[in-house]
């Protein structure tokens, strides 16, 4: 990104009433859900950039400690909604993940979609707040649009991952690709020449980051 959008841009979205964002797909990501499938998610759960909250209701409805958070109050609002109306008692609070504090209160961070929206030195800020907001042994599970995409949404490269985390105080066990799902909005028709409201699949990458 050549630049960070502001947060007061993401809280536009989701107040749009005409245009739902793309990336709210009305389910959680299935890498998401593979990967607690897997058993990889544990402890203390924080569910950074949570949107409109699915993946902190999924993880909640299996019986997570989990708090989902966002910098848009109007995505926060909408997730409280959307676990209220499945019967789901999810916990959700407006944060900033560039300043995440300085408790290392979480074992495991899910992040899908945040990381490849930071410019470079808003990237160094949040790599930097994962780690305040960590102990040794956490894990930080990233799901990111790979440049191999078609433009659906900001994309970064396996070198940014890496670069991102090449700091001694991480190890990134795994860095795999996978796929991203979103739907197809007005600013997307016609550059990747679909309708409006087609769920696609994107390249992302997965990493699993762990805290040392």
């Amino acid at each position: 990104m050549d630049q960070t959008p502001t947060l007061s841009r993401f809280d536009d979205f989701y107040k749009d009433e005409d245009q739902t964002p793309p990336w709210v797909i009305g389910e959680p990501q299935p890498a998401v859900v593979d990967i607690e499938r897997a058993g990889l998610i544990t402890g203390r759960v924080l569910d950074v950039g949570c949107g409109t909250g699915e993946h902190t209701i999924l993880l909640t409805a299996a019986g997570y400690d989990v708090l989902g958070v966002d910098g848009a109050p109007s995505a926060v609002e909408q997730a409280r909604h959307n676990a209220k109306t499945r019967g789901i008692d999810a916990r959700f609070d407006v944060a900033d993940a560039l300043d995440l504090g300085d408790e290392p209160a979480y074992d495991t961070i899910i992040d899908s979609a945040l990381f490849h929206i930071f410019d470079d030195a808003d990237r160094e800020k949040y790599v930097r707040s994962l780690g305040r907001a960590t102990a040794p042994g956490s894990v930080v599970h990233l799901l990111a649009l790979s440049d191999t995409g078609r433009g659906f949404g900001p994309e970064v490269s396996e070198e940014t991952i890496r670069a991102a985390f090449a700091d001694p105080g991480w190890d990134i066990e795994a860095l795999t690709t996978t796929y991203y799902r979103g739907v197809i909005t007005a600013p997307h028709a016609d550059a990747m020449g679909l309708d409006v409201g087609t769920v696609v699949d994107e390249p992302a990458w997965l990493a699993r980051i762990r805290r040392l």
